[in-house]
Protein backbone atom coordinates (compact mmCIF):
# COMPACT_ATOMS: atom_id res chain seq x y z
CA UNK A 1 0.00 0.00 0.00
CA UNK A 2 1.14 3.11 -0.97
CA UNK A 3 1.92 6.12 1.47
CA UNK A 4 0.68 8.21 -0.30
CA UNK A 5 -2.89 6.47 0.56
CA UNK A 6 -2.15 6.10 3.98
CA UNK A 7 -1.53 9.49 4.36
CA UNK A 8 -5.35 10.29 2.64
CA UNK A 9 -6.62 7.89 5.20
CA UNK A 10 -5.59 9.61 8.24
CA UNK A 11 -6.05 13.32 6.67
CA UNK A 12 -9.92 11.95 5.89
CA UNK A 13 -9.65 10.78 9.25
CA UNK A 14 -8.88 14.17 10.58
CA UNK A 15 -11.64 15.40 8.82
CA UNK A 16 -14.02 13.19 10.36
CA UNK A 17 -13.20 14.02 13.71
CA UNK A 18 -13.00 17.76 13.01
CA UNK A 19 -16.84 17.62 13.31
CA UNK A 20 -17.10 16.90 17.02
CA UNK A 21 -16.51 19.07 20.08
CA UNK A 22 -18.02 19.67 23.34
CA UNK A 23 -20.03 22.69 22.12
CA UNK A 24 -21.42 20.42 19.12
CA UNK A 25 -21.27 17.84 16.86
CA UNK A 26 -22.19 18.68 13.80
CA UNK A 27 -21.92 16.91 10.28
CA UNK A 28 -20.22 18.56 7.76
CA UNK A 29 -20.24 17.72 4.21
CA UNK A 30 -18.35 15.85 1.85
CA UNK A 31 -16.78 13.64 5.28
CA UNK A 32 -16.32 9.81 4.34
CA UNK A 33 -18.62 7.21 5.53
CA UNK A 34 -20.49 9.60 8.00
CA UNK A 35 -23.44 7.07 7.71
CA UNK A 36 -21.58 4.71 9.08
CA UNK A 37 -20.07 6.33 11.83
CA UNK A 38 -21.05 9.44 13.02
CA UNK A 39 -24.02 8.46 15.47
CA UNK A 40 -21.58 5.50 16.52
CA UNK A 41 -18.94 7.52 17.37
CA UNK A 42 -20.90 10.24 19.32
CA UNK A 43 -22.50 7.01 21.42
CA UNK A 44 -19.00 6.18 22.34
CA UNK A 45 -18.30 9.67 23.16
CA UNK A 46 -21.11 9.11 25.22
CA UNK A 47 -20.23 5.77 27.10
CA UNK A 48 -15.97 6.55 27.30
CA UNK A 49 -16.63 7.91 31.11
CA UNK A 50 -18.51 4.48 32.09
CA UNK A 51 -15.02 2.24 30.32
CA UNK A 52 -12.88 4.87 32.59
CA UNK A 53 -13.60 6.90 34.96
CA UNK A 54 -10.98 9.90 33.82
CA UNK A 55 -12.47 9.94 30.43
CA UNK A 56 -15.07 12.53 31.06
CA UNK A 57 -16.55 13.75 27.53
CA UNK A 58 -15.16 17.36 28.15
CA UNK A 59 -11.20 15.19 28.34
CA UNK A 60 -12.43 13.09 25.18
CA UNK A 61 -13.54 15.93 23.16
CA UNK A 62 -10.09 17.65 23.95
CA UNK A 63 -8.48 14.53 22.79
CA UNK A 64 -10.03 13.87 19.41
CA UNK A 65 -10.12 18.28 18.68
CA UNK A 66 -6.26 17.99 19.17
CA UNK A 67 -6.10 14.93 16.54
CA UNK A 68 -8.29 16.39 14.41
CA UNK A 69 -6.16 19.81 13.96
CA UNK A 70 -2.93 17.27 13.61
CA UNK A 71 -4.31 15.00 11.14
CA UNK A 72 -4.12 17.90 8.13
CA UNK A 73 -2.52 17.26 4.70
CA UNK A 74 -0.05 20.28 5.43
CA UNK A 75 1.27 18.26 9.15
CA UNK A 76 1.73 15.26 7.96
CA UNK A 77 3.69 16.92 5.11
CA UNK A 78 5.78 18.90 7.43
CA UNK A 79 6.76 15.81 9.96
CA UNK A 80 7.33 13.47 6.87
CA UNK A 81 9.25 15.59 4.76
CA UNK A 82 12.01 14.75 7.13
CA UNK A 83 12.33 11.43 6.58
CA UNK A 84 13.40 9.09 3.59
CA UNK A 85 10.61 5.95 3.77
CA UNK A 86 11.24 4.95 0.38
CA UNK A 87 13.53 2.29 1.77
CA UNK A 88 11.30 0.99 4.64
CA UNK A 89 10.93 -2.81 4.90
CA UNK A 90 7.98 -3.43 6.10
CA UNK A 91 7.61 -5.75 9.48
CA UNK A 92 5.29 -5.64 11.86
CA UNK A 93 5.50 -3.82 14.98
CA UNK A 94 4.05 -4.68 18.35
CA UNK A 95 2.63 -1.28 20.29
CA UNK A 96 1.58 -2.13 23.99
CA UNK A 97 -0.33 1.09 24.91
CA UNK A 98 -1.41 3.26 28.19
CA UNK A 99 -4.53 4.23 29.07
CA UNK A 100 -3.90 7.17 31.49
CA UNK A 101 -5.21 9.87 28.82
CA UNK A 102 -7.29 9.22 25.82
CA UNK A 103 -6.09 7.86 22.64
CA UNK A 104 -2.45 8.63 24.53
CA UNK A 105 -1.26 5.65 22.37
CA UNK A 106 -2.14 6.99 18.57
CA UNK A 107 0.82 8.56 17.97
CA UNK A 108 2.59 5.24 17.61
CA UNK A 109 0.34 3.55 16.29
CA UNK A 110 0.03 6.74 13.33
CA UNK A 111 3.71 6.66 13.01
CA UNK A 112 3.74 2.67 12.60
CA UNK A 113 1.09 3.25 9.88
CA UNK A 114 2.05 6.11 8.12
CA UNK A 115 5.94 4.54 7.58
CA UNK A 116 4.99 1.57 6.06
CA UNK A 117 4.80 -0.81 8.47
CA UNK A 118 2.09 -3.32 9.71
CA UNK A 119 0.77 -2.88 13.47
CA UNK A 120 -0.45 -5.35 16.48
CA UNK A 121 -1.84 -3.35 19.10
CA UNK A 122 -2.52 -4.57 22.84
CA UNK A 123 -4.30 -1.64 24.20
CA UNK A 124 -4.85 -0.99 27.92
CA UNK A 125 -7.82 -2.10 29.91
CA UNK A 126 -8.09 1.34 30.29
CA UNK A 127 -8.84 2.63 26.70
CA UNK A 128 -9.97 -0.24 24.38
CA UNK A 129 -12.75 1.51 22.92
CA UNK A 130 -11.36 4.48 20.50
CA UNK A 131 -8.95 3.62 19.19
CA UNK A 132 -10.67 0.47 17.45
CA UNK A 133 -12.69 2.95 16.36
CA UNK A 134 -10.85 4.94 14.97
CA UNK A 135 -8.97 1.68 13.27
CA UNK A 136 -12.58 0.85 11.80
CA UNK A 137 -13.17 3.77 10.10
CA UNK A 138 -9.90 4.32 8.40
CA UNK A 139 -10.23 0.35 7.38
CA UNK A 140 -13.67 2.08 5.59
CA UNK A 141 -11.69 4.83 3.78
CA UNK A 142 -9.05 2.55 2.58
CA UNK A 143 -9.99 -1.60 2.95
CA UNK A 144 -6.16 -2.35 1.81
CA UNK A 145 -5.33 -1.06 6.14
CA UNK A 146 -7.09 -4.22 7.07
CA UNK A 147 -4.18 -5.76 6.17
CA UNK A 148 -2.03 -3.66 8.37
CA UNK A 149 -4.15 -3.16 11.40
CA UNK A 150 -4.52 -6.12 14.29
CA UNK A 151 -5.15 -6.14 17.78
CA UNK A 152 -4.56 -8.53 20.08
CA UNK A 153 -6.95 -9.88 22.35
CA UNK A 154 -4.80 -11.69 24.84
CA UNK A 155 -1.22 -11.99 24.76
CA UNK A 156 1.12 -10.31 22.16
CA UNK A 157 2.67 -12.06 19.37
CA UNK A 158 4.39 -12.41 16.05
CA UNK A 159 6.44 -9.21 15.47
CA UNK A 160 9.21 -8.12 14.57
CA UNK A 161 10.16 -5.34 16.51
CA UNK A 162 8.03 -3.73 19.93
CA UNK A 163 7.35 -0.21 21.23
CA UNK A 164 5.70 -0.14 24.98
CA UNK A 165 4.80 2.32 27.21
CA UNK A 166 4.30 1.65 30.64
CA UNK A 167 5.50 2.66 34.39
CA UNK A 168 9.00 2.68 35.79
CA UNK A 169 8.12 -0.78 37.38
CA UNK A 170 6.61 -2.25 34.23
CA UNK A 171 9.30 -1.07 32.12
CA UNK A 172 11.59 -3.24 33.97
CA UNK A 173 9.12 -6.24 32.90
CA UNK A 174 9.44 -5.24 29.15
CA UNK A 175 13.58 -4.44 28.96
CA UNK A 176 13.53 -8.27 30.18
CA UNK A 177 10.72 -9.78 28.11
CA UNK A 178 11.15 -8.05 24.72
CA UNK A 179 15.47 -8.08 25.40
CA UNK A 180 15.85 -9.56 21.81
CA UNK A 181 13.70 -7.54 19.83
CA UNK A 182 14.22 -4.30 18.73
CA UNK A 183 12.03 -1.82 20.87
CA UNK A 184 11.21 1.78 22.43
CA UNK A 185 10.83 1.30 26.12
CA UNK A 186 8.64 4.12 27.87
CA UNK A 187 8.86 5.16 31.21
CA UNK A 188 7.05 7.38 33.30
CA UNK A 189 7.91 11.38 33.05
CA UNK A 190 6.92 14.31 34.47
CA UNK A 191 6.69 17.71 33.11
CA UNK A 192 8.11 20.76 34.97
CA UNK A 193 6.92 24.85 34.67
CA UNK A 194 9.91 27.25 35.54
CA UNK A 195 8.30 31.03 36.66
CA UNK A 196 10.19 34.03 37.47
CA UNK A 197 7.20 35.61 39.48
CA UNK A 198 6.87 37.94 36.16
CA UNK A 199 4.69 36.02 34.17
CA UNK A 200 1.42 37.81 32.94
CA UNK A 201 -2.50 36.22 34.74
CA UNK A 202 -2.84 34.93 30.68
CA UNK A 203 0.64 33.07 31.00
CA UNK A 204 -0.71 31.68 34.40
CA UNK A 205 -4.36 30.77 33.34
CA UNK A 206 -2.26 28.67 30.41
CA UNK A 207 -0.34 27.35 32.90
CA UNK A 208 -3.12 25.93 34.92
CA UNK A 209 -4.16 24.04 31.83
CA UNK A 210 -0.86 22.43 31.72
CA UNK A 211 -1.49 21.27 35.49
CA UNK A 212 -5.46 19.87 35.33
CA UNK A 213 -5.87 18.93 31.33
CA UNK A 214 -6.37 15.43 32.09
CA UNK A 215 -6.93 15.80 35.58
CA UNK A 216 -2.83 15.81 35.73
CA UNK A 217 -2.46 12.02 34.78
CA UNK A 218 -0.62 12.31 31.65
CA UNK A 219 3.04 13.01 31.42
CA UNK A 220 2.70 15.55 29.84
CA UNK A 221 1.17 17.37 32.41
CA UNK A 222 3.20 20.07 34.40
CA UNK A 223 3.42 18.42 38.19
CA UNK A 224 6.43 20.02 39.36
CA UNK A 225 6.95 24.68 39.56
CA UNK A 226 10.75 26.04 40.11
CA UNK A 227 10.10 29.15 41.53
CA UNK A 228 12.65 31.89 43.18
CA UNK A 229 13.04 32.45 46.54
CA UNK A 230 10.49 34.39 48.06
CA UNK A 231 8.23 33.74 45.30
CA UNK A 232 4.51 35.08 45.89
CA UNK A 233 2.34 32.25 44.74
CA UNK A 234 -0.74 34.65 45.05
CA UNK A 235 -0.96 35.40 41.34
CA UNK A 236 -0.55 32.08 40.92
CA UNK A 237 -3.43 30.23 42.72
CA UNK A 238 -6.03 34.00 41.32
CA UNK A 239 -5.10 32.97 37.42
CA UNK A 240 -5.94 29.15 38.12
CA UNK A 241 -8.95 29.53 39.98
CA UNK A 242 -11.38 29.33 37.09
CA UNK A 243 -10.18 25.47 36.61
CA UNK A 244 -12.03 25.04 40.93
CA UNK A 245 -14.87 23.25 39.60
CA UNK A 246 -12.52 20.41 39.20
CA UNK A 247 -13.45 19.83 42.91
CA UNK A 248 -16.72 18.77 41.63
CA UNK A 249 -15.93 15.67 40.00
CA UNK A 250 -15.93 12.53 42.14
CA UNK A 251 -12.82 10.70 41.57
CA UNK A 252 -10.34 14.21 41.59
CA UNK A 253 -12.18 15.24 44.81
CA UNK A 254 -11.54 11.89 46.35
CA UNK A 255 -7.66 12.16 45.33
CA UNK A 256 -7.64 15.86 46.62
CA UNK A 257 -8.86 15.05 49.99
CA UNK A 258 -7.16 11.56 50.37
CA UNK A 259 -3.41 13.17 49.06
CA UNK A 260 -4.29 16.34 51.52
CA UNK A 261 -5.28 14.31 54.51
CA UNK A 262 -1.45 12.35 53.98
CA UNK A 263 0.18 15.59 53.79
CA UNK A 264 -0.91 17.15 56.74
CA UNK A 265 -1.18 13.96 58.76
CA UNK A 266 2.75 13.45 57.81
CA UNK A 267 2.60 17.69 59.01
CA UNK A 268 4.14 18.74 55.76
CA UNK A 269 3.31 22.75 54.89
CA UNK A 270 0.85 22.79 52.71
CA UNK A 271 -0.45 26.03 50.06
CA UNK A 272 -3.94 24.71 49.69
CA UNK A 273 -6.89 26.89 47.41
CA UNK A 274 -9.91 24.13 48.18
CA UNK A 275 -8.98 22.06 44.92
CA UNK A 276 -4.70 21.86 44.79
CA UNK A 277 -2.38 21.37 47.46
CA UNK A 278 1.02 22.70 46.63
CA UNK A 279 4.17 21.13 48.56
CA UNK A 280 7.68 22.12 48.93
CA UNK A 281 9.52 18.88 47.51
CA UNK A 282 12.36 17.94 45.46
CA UNK A 283 10.15 14.95 43.39
CA UNK A 284 9.00 15.54 39.86
CA UNK A 285 6.18 13.65 40.42
CA UNK A 286 3.64 14.68 42.49
CA UNK A 287 0.16 12.68 43.16
CA UNK A 288 -3.00 14.03 41.16
CA UNK A 289 -4.50 16.84 42.89
CA UNK A 290 -1.35 18.18 44.14
CA UNK A 291 1.37 20.29 42.67
CA UNK A 292 5.52 20.35 44.06
CA UNK A 293 7.81 23.15 44.58
CA UNK A 294 11.13 24.01 44.47
CA UNK A 295 13.41 27.46 44.87
CA UNK A 296 15.61 28.12 42.82
CA UNK A 297 18.71 30.35 43.00
CA UNK A 298 19.52 31.67 39.65
CA UNK A 299 18.23 30.37 35.98
CA UNK A 300 22.03 29.27 35.34
CA UNK A 301 21.40 26.66 38.23
CA UNK A 302 17.89 25.67 36.87
CA UNK A 303 19.63 24.49 33.85
CA UNK A 304 22.25 22.31 35.23
CA UNK A 305 19.19 20.73 37.07
CA UNK A 306 16.89 20.08 34.32
CA UNK A 307 20.25 18.65 32.43
CA UNK A 308 20.84 16.30 35.10
CA UNK A 309 17.05 15.28 35.44
CA UNK A 310 16.43 15.20 31.41
CA UNK A 311 15.67 11.67 31.41
CA UNK A 312 12.97 12.23 33.63
CA UNK A 313 11.30 15.03 32.31
CA UNK A 314 8.99 14.91 29.35
CA UNK A 315 7.86 18.93 28.68
CA UNK A 316 9.60 21.87 30.52
CA UNK A 317 6.81 25.10 30.07
CA UNK A 318 8.76 28.76 30.72
CA UNK A 319 8.21 32.68 29.62
CA UNK A 320 11.41 31.80 27.36
CA UNK A 321 13.56 31.22 30.62
CA UNK A 322 15.02 28.30 30.01
CA UNK A 323 16.41 26.27 26.77
CA UNK A 324 13.88 24.20 25.08
CA UNK A 325 11.11 25.57 27.06
CA UNK A 326 7.17 25.55 25.44
CA UNK A 327 4.88 28.28 25.51
CA UNK A 328 2.19 27.76 28.68
CA UNK A 329 -0.80 25.95 27.74
CA UNK A 330 1.21 23.85 25.14
CA UNK A 331 1.86 20.80 27.22
CA UNK A 332 -1.14 18.70 26.10
CA UNK A 333 -1.19 19.96 22.27
CA UNK A 334 2.31 18.68 20.57
CA UNK A 335 2.91 18.45 17.08
CA UNK A 336 3.10 15.48 14.82
CA UNK A 337 7.30 16.43 14.86
CA UNK A 338 6.81 16.24 19.09
CA UNK A 339 8.35 13.19 20.25
CA UNK A 340 7.64 11.31 23.43
CA UNK A 341 10.51 10.83 25.43
CA UNK A 342 12.71 12.83 22.30
CA UNK A 343 12.49 9.89 20.87
CA UNK A 344 12.85 9.95 17.04
CA UNK A 345 9.79 7.04 16.45
CA UNK A 346 10.01 7.63 12.88
CA UNK A 347 13.69 7.01 12.52
CA UNK A 348 13.33 4.10 14.67
CA UNK A 349 11.11 2.33 12.79
CA UNK A 350 12.69 3.66 9.39
CA UNK A 351 15.96 1.63 10.59
CA UNK A 352 15.12 -1.89 11.30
Amino acid sequence: MLQIDKKKAFVALGKFLSQFSEQANVKKAGVLHNDLFFDSFIDLIQLSQSHNGWYTQEQVYFAIQSWAEALTENNLNTWLDAYNLAEVKPKTIGLILAGNIPLVGFHDFLSVLISGHSVAVKTSSNDQHLLPFLAKYLIAVDAELKNNITFAEGKLENFDAVIATGSNNTARYFEYYFKDKPSIIRKSRNSIAVLNGQETKQQLVALGDDIFRYFGLGCRNVSKLLVPKGYDFTPFFEAIFEYQDVIHYEKYANNYDYNKAVFLMSNFKLLDNGFLTIKEDKSHASPISSVFYEFYENLEAVENRLKIDEDIIQCIVSNNLVQNSIPFGTTQKPKLWDYADDVDTIDFLIKL
